[in-house]
């Protein structure tokens, strides 16, 4: 018997996943890419964008020839998207062939609903997407020698574009007993990077009296032995010194932040609800830069939110121009029904292309310029994968986040190595071991 899971969105959809991939290999399913040998095809879902939620209802159209042809053929679609008001009301009106619908916070339910399946019954299930973050399912891990820990689910935050606390809920801190023993048992294991992952990491422990992330992150880079640490998504409104500090002074912490900015105008931040202003967020950067001259500073950025006019446009530009990204996730700003954003007056697309087009051209233009600055240095890699565009080559990060590709064999993966970079592609970094 054979899955295939299709997953869609941010780091914590592949991490959930893993957790589903976890239960089917428990029941006897392996992996395939190849949906004509599947038994089982699976969909995690995003709602934070248009497009993501416009490819899950093509790919899962696909299906239909496929679904006739096996009769046996499960189909089942869970996560975020599910969980939006409709959308799981939708599925089963557009696609009735599809078998499962799962929200956020039911995934345990996935063996006795393809139990239920077999028995010929449709399982619909949506639950309250605040339910108990501790949950324990399997999971199969399959990004070694990288490992993503959740640290805490859910958000506050409320931004004006955003649906991710209506679908999955306000924030909710595992134990740190649990984070810390889930990190020491991969490290057992052999991994050799953790990213502990969150909607919002630096709020961790705001649920629990006498916990914090900097805290967090201390104890999880100060277990033994040589590994790295990262985490993702931070928020500069709760981004503060001491987690600055932490970072600086622990070298098995790396010195890559993603912190999005979604805007640089002041005026468009208040609207977008997200509680710091340019200056604020500037004043973070220059923080990190003083006491972390090379760090990797990564962001989201968004154009064409309602009320960007040309000149909180300009803003963007000249923030991003200033602070130096070295690389930048750009959007078009997307309605999301059930947001406040998405009642207001909305900029015409093809202002929207316009702009993200020269933000793209702007942020491309200082990422190769930053990849040249590398040229003739010696970095530390740790070694993730072959890299199966170019033969006989692997490629991992440096502890700055840039990808770097050399010669060398699958036995590396897992190992660091020093690698001198010797040229540049765009924002990819090329380089020989030493």
């Amino acid at each position: 018997m054979f899955y295939k899971i299709n997953t869609y969105g941010c780091q914590m959809n592949v991490h959930e996943s893993e957790k589903i991939a976890g239960i089917l290999e428990n029941l006897g399913y392996k992996a395939t890419n190849e949906d004509s040998l599947a038994d089982i095809i699976l969909f995690n879902t995003c709602c934070i964008r248009e497009n993501a939620e416009d490819k899950l209802f093509g790919n899962v159209g696909a299906l239909k020839q496929l679904k006739k042809e096996k009769k046996d053929l499960i189909i089942a679609v869970v996560g975020c998207m599910t969980q939006q008001e409709g959308k799981a009301s939708i599925l089963r009106q557009k696609y009735p062939y599809v078998d499962i619908v799962l929200g956020t916070s039911n995934l345990e339910m996935l063996e006795d609903a393809i139990n239920s399946i077999r028995r010929k019954k449709h399982i619909v299930s949506i639950v309250d997407p605040t339910m108990d973050a501790d949950k324990t399912l399997p999971i199969y891990r399959t990004s070694y020698p990288n490992a993503w820990v959740n640290i805490m689910y859910g958000c506050n935050n409320f931004c004006t574009y955003c649906i991710v606390p209506y679908v999955r809920g306000r924030e909710r801190s595992r134990k740190e007993v649990d984070i810390l023993d889930d990190c020491k048992k991969l490290l057992d294991e052999g991994y050799r990077e953790i990213t502990l992952l969150g909607q919002n990491v630096d709020s961790y422990g705001s649920d629990l009296k006498g916990f914090n992330f900097s805290s967090l992150l201390y104890k999880v880079a100060n277990l033994g032995g040589e590994y790295r640490v990262r985490f993702m998504t931070s928020h500069p409104k709760d981004f503060n010194d001491d987690t600055i500090a932490v970072i600086s002074e622990n070298e098995n912490i790396c010195k890559n932040i993603h912190l999005p900015v979604q805007s640089g105008s002041t005026a468009v931040l208040k609207a977008m609800n997200r509680k710091y202003t340019r200056e604020s967020y500037l004043n973070i950067i220059d923080k990190i830069r003083k006491q972390m001259p090379e760090c990797g500073i990564t962001s989201d950025i968004m154009v064409g939110f309602p009320t960007e006019t040309n000149e909180d446009y300009l803003d963007t530009l000249t923030l991003t121009e200033q602070v130096r990204f070295s690389n930048a996730f750009t959007f078009v700003y997307s309605p999301r029904v059930g947001t406040p954003a998405a009642k207001m007056v909305q900029i015409p697309d093809e202002i929207k292309k316009e702009r993200v087009t020269k933000l793209v051209d702007l942020q491309n233009r200082i990422s190769k310029e930053i990849s040249l600055e590398y040229i003739g240095k010696t970095k530390e890699i740790l070694v993730e994968d072959i890299n199966p565009k170019y033969e006989g080559m692997v490629c991992g990060r440096t502890d700055s986040g840039r990808l770097v590709t050399f010669n060398g064999s699958s036995d590396l993966i897992g190992t660091f190595q020093n690698v001198k970079i010797t040229h540049s592609q765009s924002s990819a970094l090329f380089g020989e071991m030493e």
